[in-house]
């Protein structure tokens, strides 16, 4: 857990139990707030998913993680949350209001005295966008092969300069990468 000191901003924080019992309490209670950034712990069930959703939807910067080994099942877990009947509506208002997807795997260090994040990025262009709402994911991964200038990076990327810069094992980059051809040859 991290306390947010209010430096250049007002921050207010809570925490599950000690000030409140619930994750999206607290956010209904943030909301009334007005605040400019809410920032969610964990997306943990379908209230707080939705509150997020509504939150964004209305203007609000929302950031929150959520626990998914890659962008693509970060956005199909998001939309799966909700009952069938009710994900094409999800699917417009998370293609509409989503700006980004970071995931990211903790590896250890090359040399054993630390851990080093793995970063796979998935910016929230038009195309992607319509690939959400049209229900199509399953094509992002070909935008985010081809996103480089738009921000956008594949995991295998990021383990690749991981293993080439020596912060990482090559064995530990192929038991995370979907693709050990992307690592490049060996050296």
């Amino acid at each position: 857990e991290y306390v947010h000191p209010s430096k250049r901003c007002l921050v207010n924080q809570r925490s599950v139990q000690r000030h409140t019992e619930s994750f999206a309490r607290a956010l209904r209670a943030a909301m009334r707030e007005d605040p400019d950034v809410i920032v969610i712990g964990e997306l943990r069930d379908l209230e707080t998913v939705s509150l997020a959703l509504t939150a964004a939807e209305t203007g609000h910067c929302v950031l929150a993680t959520l626990h998914t080994d890659n962008a693509i099942r970060t956005v199909n877990r998001i939309i799966g949350v909700f009952p069938s009947d009710q994900q094409g509506q999800v699917r417009t208002m998370l293609s509409e209001s989503l700006r980004a997807v970071v995931s990211q795997r903790l590896l250890p260090t090359a040399d054993g005295q630390g851990r080093v994040p793995a970063l796979e990025t998935l910016v929230v262009t038009r195309a992607v966008s319509n690939l959400i709402r049209e229900n199509k994911t399953f094509q992002i991964q070909s935008v985010l092969q081809t996103g480089a200038a738009q921000g956008m990076r594949l995991l295998d990327h990021s383990l690749r300069e991981l293993v080439q810069s020596g912060a990482v094992a090559r064995e530990v980059a192929l038991r995370h990468c979907e693709d050990p051809k992307n690592l490049g040859p060996e050296r």
